[in-house]
């Protein structure tokens, strides 16, 4: 009998996940994994992974799956990895998307190399994506998830193939409604349980309070310029503003004006019009190509540059400075540097990387009226 570490966060898809586990045959371990920051007094809002309830709804569900349940101190990796990034991206004027870098660091990086101290071949999460071994090449593939409104595979494209070949998807052919109606039917004591929708260490959505209290040094004032160069205004600091952002700029207009830029160096933000928050090219970095090697030359794609945007045309291609150019058909609103950029071709996810910088001379808006008419 194989055995398998199932992460349980508590929720009713990792619930699901380990239920169907047990039903294949496998020998199942539950992790629940440690991860809100020593020292400070999670808000009994919270909701998320990191919540009051998270492993207690968790222990409950194992005990009712009749499997062992164990809790992992993951303080240490989650704070080094996950939070650090977090806080220097936002002073580096970048938008970081933590979750990703947990499922890089965390989730199948720390958490399987405990699982092997446990004899565990696998670790298997709630995640809605699938894999598969291809046999001609050797490569392991990942593949969106069957539920379209639920498909993660983008937060799971920094997965190795080593990390592949260890994970287990168990929802990756399954909807949310019918995970959620198997937990009734198992009695699941989660079955009715919220989703969670924010960062498991600011479930107040609060980033600002957060990055004040966490690093003072990000409370920075600076001058906020419009793209003309004129002042419009000032800032308390870089990291508490992202691109495409409306509210809160604090700047009088007759027209709204949009956060096109972030500019650390010289402590700037720069605002324009809705037009010039459009670009349609960017430098992407530490690409991970997962079931395909390097393309040589530039390859079409269907891309992604935020997780809850529809994917679009483009075409990926290695630039001069070692990075990659992805360029879309049509301009796309608010590329961001610091989120990732993620390529698809039919339902296979091809791999990502980070989005560093956006061309300048994509948002021009000359460009972007003509291509948008």
């Amino acid at each position: 009998m194989e055995r398998v570490v199932a992460a349980m966060s508590g929720g009713v898809d990792s619930a699901v996940a380990a239920s169907l586990l047990v039903e294949q045959g496998y020998e199942v371990i539950g992790i629940t994994m440690q991860v809100w920051p020593e020292g400070k007094q999670i808000p009994a809002t919270a909701r998320g992974c990191c919540s009051i309830d998270t492993v207690e709804d968790a222990r409950r569900v194992a005990q009712t799956l009749r499997i062992p349940h164990y809790v992992l101190n993951m303080r240490e990796d989650f704070n080094r990895t996950v939070i650090h990034d977090f806080i220097a991206e936002y002073r580096q004027g970048r938008t970081p998307n933590p979750c990703v870098e947990c499922n890089r660091h965390v989730k199948f990086d720390a958490l399987m190399e405990r699982a092997g101290a446990l004899g565990a071949r696998w670790v298997a999460t709630g995640h809605y994506a699938r894999t598969w071994l291809d046999t001609a090449t050797g490569r392991w593939k990942l593949f969106r998830g069957r539920d379209p409104a639920k498909d993660q595979s983008y937060v799971l494209y920094p997965l190795t193939q080593a990390q592949l070949s260890r994970a287990m998807f168990p929802l990756g052919d399954w909807t949310k409604d019918r995970a959620r109606e198997r937990a009734f039917d198992l009695g699941l004591q989660v079955a009715g349980k919220a989703d969670s929708q924010e960062i498991c260490f600011v479930p107040d959505k609060d980033y600002g309070r957060f990055l004040e209290e966490s690093d003072p040094e990000t409370v920075r004032p600076g001058k906020i310029v419009d793209t003309a160069g004129r002042i419009r205004g000032e800032h308390r600091g870089v990291a508490f503003f992202t691109v495409g952002q409306r509210k809160g700029l604090g700047v009088a207009s007759n027209t709204p004006l949009y956060v096109t830029r972030i500019d650390p160096v010289e402590n700037l933000v720069i605002v324009g019009s809705d037009l010039e928050v459009m670009a349609r090219s960017c430098l992407v970095s530490n690409l991970n190509w997962i079931g395909i090697d390097p393309p040589e030359s530039g390859i079409r794609v269907e891309a992604r540059v935020r997780y809850n945007m529809r994917e679009a045309p483009a075409i990926v291609e290695p630039a001069d400075t070692g990075q990659w150019r992805l360029t879309f058909e049509n301009p796309q609103r608010a590329i961001t540097p610091g989120q990732s950029a993620v390529f698809y071709r039919g339902d296979e996810t091809l791999g990502g990387g980070l989005i560093d910088s956006v061309y300048a001379e994509s948002r021009a808006p000359e460009l972007v009226q003509v291509a948008c008419a």
